[in-house]
């Protein structure tokens, strides 16, 4: 949910690629929107009771896949084995 006052109630923000946060501004700018408080972090905020439900479930995706790829990997215990072994 948005922290910002600024925002509309009923929304919600989401973190996403500025190129792909334009986008959707630009096809559907009454159902996505920016206050000033937003505009220099990558995401976008959307209006709950204007959105379909499938591009919701589209959004919420394209959020995911951004913070995933950003995140750092973790090397998992079965490669921490064979590194080990392998010394």
């Amino acid at each position: 949910m948005p922290t910002n006052k600024a925002a509309e109630k009923n929304s919600i923000v989401v973190r996403l690629d500025v190129a792909a946060r334009d986008e959707l501004l630009a096809a559907e700018p009454n159902v996505y929107y920016l206050k000033e408080h937003y505009v220099n972090y990558p995401c976008v905020l959307a209006r709950l009771g204007k959105i379909h439900p499938d591009a919701l479930r589209d959004l919420v995706g394209m959020a995911w896949a951004y913070v995933n790829a950003r995140a750092p990997r973790r090397r998992t215990v079965k490669a921490k084995a064979r590194k080990r072994k392998s010394r």
